[in-house]
Formats: structure tokens, sequence, C-alpha cells
């Protein structure tokens, strides 16, 4: 009866992967309005789409190759 469940629960899981069409607004329905300072209304993919605000790349690296620490002579033990 488990296996039964799991494989249903499974299969169920599955046959959402596959289900990618292009975004289309709801039947009756319209695209949202146009932005305040936009030239023209944005398409769905532009809508979808994160700007460089929303993820940006690092641009800073910390470590470029391994290389051996230096000394650092306040890095002393904790004393009582």
């Amino acid at each position: 009866m488990k296996t039964k469940l799991i494989i249903l629960v499974g299969a169920i899981a599955l046959s959402g992967c596959g289900a990618r069409v292009a975004l289309t607004p709801e039947a009756g329905g319209s695209m949202p309005q146009k932005p305040a300072m936009a030239a023209k209304v944005p398409t769905a993919d532009q809508l979808t789409t994160a700007d460089t605000q929303a993820r940006p790349e690092r641009s800073d690296e910390q470590l470029r190759r391994s290389e051996k620490r230096q000394d650092d002579k306040f890095d002393l033990p904790p004393t009582d």
C-alpha cells in the first residue's frame, strides 16, 4: 500500500516537469499596465528576467590563488 502511494506521488510530481509553454495572460485577461516611465509595455520574458540589481554578479574575488597566510603578530591566544 505504501509503495503504491509513493509511486503515485512520484508520478504526479514528474508529470509537471515537462509542462513548459510560453507565458500568456489568462483567457479574458490582459498583460500588466505599462510602467509610468517605460517607453513601451514589457513582454512576459522581460517581466520574468531578473535585472542586474536583483541578481548582482560577484565583482570582488577574495582568494585568487591558493597561498599560505602570513603571520599575524596580533593573533594571540586568549588569556584567562
